[in-house]
């Protein structure tokens, strides 16, 4: 097999931009990788020199999104023009975004149980990733007395415990009114783990 021409990153992102749409308009299983090796001019060898399957191209697609979330997350998190409770409900909310990224296009992927095992490495890797960025707002609050917390690692680890669940929830793909109610509850969790007054944070499907 010829080795590729150009820079491994680029044409890797080349495939992602082209493997994106089509899992879009078609769907992951009725997509094949004979589809994308068309649409990309190439033939599928040059697809397995960057990818060993088709699972793994999308994987790739979800860490990209992840990546960009984070990016807002790093970007929000260094604002003096957020207070801390609005920076709290911006981390919500974005990753609600990010999960709903073109109609939830990752979401069908996530819930099926043979690819249980790449959900719990991907939301493994996102929260390790988030973690000291939540760790430099909860800190922010509590210098700034919006929070009055207790014990900041507990806190912490609590948090991060209701986002993953808030993440199996959204995999579930239930309906609008039930993910209101684990919004609701989620933002009174963090409020008490936080020690922050009841309602302080708002968490709405319609502000994700």
């Amino acid at each position: 097999m010829a080795r590729p021409p150009q820079d491994p990153k680029i044409k890797m992102d080349e495939i992602l931009d082209v493997a994106e749409p089509l899992f879009a308009a078609n769907g992951y299983r009725k997509t094949t990788i004979s589809d994308i090796a068309k649409e990309i001019g190439g033939a599928r060898g040059l697809l397995y020199y960057y990818f060993k399957s088709k699972e793994e191209i999308l994987e790739a697609l979800i860490n990209r999104q992840i990546a960009h979330f984070l990016t807002d997350i790093s970007s929000m998190a260094s604002s003096a023009d957020m207070l801390p409770p609005r920076k709290i409900e911006f981390v919500v909310h974005a990753f609600f975004r990010t999960a709903h990224y073109k109609d939830g296009l990752f979401l069908d992927f996530l819930y099926d149980e043979k690819h249980l095992h790449i959900k719990n490495k991907i939301f493994r890797q996102a929260a390790l990733l988030l973690k000291p960025w939540l760790l430099k707002i909860i800190e922010e609050g509590v210098r700034k007395q919006y929070f009055h917390v207790s014990h900041l690692p507990a806190a912490l680890t609590f948090i991060m415990s209701i986002m993953l669940c808030l993440g199996d929830t959204l995999c579930e793909k239930i309906p609008d009114e039930a993910m209101t109610c684990h919004l609701s509850m989620a933002a009174s969790l963090i409020e008490r783990a936080l020690e922050m007054p009841e309602k302080t944070l708002h968490l709405s499907l319609y502000n994700a």
